[in-house]
């Protein structure tokens, strides 16, 4: 019969048996703690190697393309080390597509925000017929993009617009061809508004949806009892509810603040950056520079400064995450 005669064992550490009266030292590889280790890391590895071949590996290509001058239908590529990147920057297309980046994020980002709290606050008062609305609202989020953002290109549209339709009914603007009817797709500004309009009523019902399951995982009876020392309902909403769901505020906030950078349909397909660059995003420049026009090495560059703005958002994601868990 085995008898261990050491104590604990530990990484690193041989574990002396007694076998027959006589001592055998394992090698720290047989011992339970390393068996532990390959059992665990084996049950990792399919995850890791998943995110490996999808991300990792994408990210390393992207990152070879942008230091080289590589281009379509030409198989051979040549280093050229940071010209896409200073490129880029020497362009004033670059820095008009950046401003609009973040100005579609930020602003589509509040509007969202202040869209998807007011809906959430409406959808959690007891109401007949509440589940039936709780699943209409839903339905922008979960209509193929492709099929929703054409719909709209078909409002926006300069001569058949329902929405300058009924702006023209209701008196608000004039007649087609008066100076006063708005072009939304062809006019700078209007074009800018649309894009983040389309995404913002896209993107509030997931805003809306989120925060409502923040409120009704808190416990009534900790509600009850702020109601009981005369918390009105906005001390209860910044000193009670937000606190307590703060960690699944700040993941949708980083969820679709990702989502809303990297966002290449809507304005693709409203848009395509138009008119004269007012539209234009970096993941927009990216593809019509790389695909379009057929400079890889040049749009891998561009595509990748998004990069030093996803990344802290990922790492402060993936933290919250953490600290939820223990």
């Amino acid at each position: 019969m085995a008898e261990t005669t050491g104590g604990s064992s530990s990484p690193g550490t041989s574990l002396a048996v007694a076998v027959g009266g006589r001592a055998r030292v394992l090698s720290w590889w047989r011992t339970p703690t390393a068996r532990r280790y390959v059992f665990g890391y084996t049950l990792l590895a399919p995850a890791v190697l998943y995110v490996g071949l999808l991300v990792g590996v994408p990210f390393v290509f992207s990152l070879y393309l942008s230091l080289s001058d590589a281009t379509v239908g030409d198989p051979l590529a040549r280093f050229v080390g940071t010209a896409n990147f200073t490129a880029a920057l020497e362009n004033s297309v670059f820095w008009t597509a950046v401003r609009n980046t973040f100005v579609f994020t930020i602003g589509a980002g509040i509007m969202k925000g202040l869209l998807g709290t007011t809906l959430a606050f409406l959808l959690v008062q007891p109401f007949t017929g509440r589940r039936v609305i709780r699943a209409l609202v839903v339905i922008p989020f979960t209509l193929p993009i492709a099929v929703s953002v054409l719909g709209w290109k078909w409002m926006f549209d300069s001569q058949f617009s329902v929405v300058n339709w009924a702006l023209s009914r209701l008196g608000v603007i004039g007649g087609y061809g008066s100076a006063d009817w708005p072009v939304w797709l062809g006019q700078p500004n209007l074009a800018l508004f649309s894009v983040m309009f389309v995404n913002v009523w896209r993107g509030f019902p997931f805003s809306a949806i989120v925060l409502l399951a923040g409120m009704t995982s808190v416990p009534p009876d900790i509600l009850e009892a702020a109601k009981v020392d005369g918390a009105n309902f906005l001390q209860r909403f910044q000193k009670v509810i937000v606190p307590m769901i703060a960690p699944i505020l700040f993941i949708g906030a980083a969820f679709d603040t990702v989502f809303t950078l990297s966002d290449l349909s809507i304005v693709y397909l409203l848009t395509n950056g138009g008119p004269d660059g007012a539209t234009e995003i970096l993941p927009t420049l990216a593809y019509n520079t790389g695909i379009r026009a057929g400079a890889l090495g040049r749009g891998a560059a561009i595509s990748l400064f998004l990069f030093p703005v996803l990344l802290p958002l990922m790492i402060l994601l993936l933290r919250t995450l953490r600290r939820r868990q223990y």
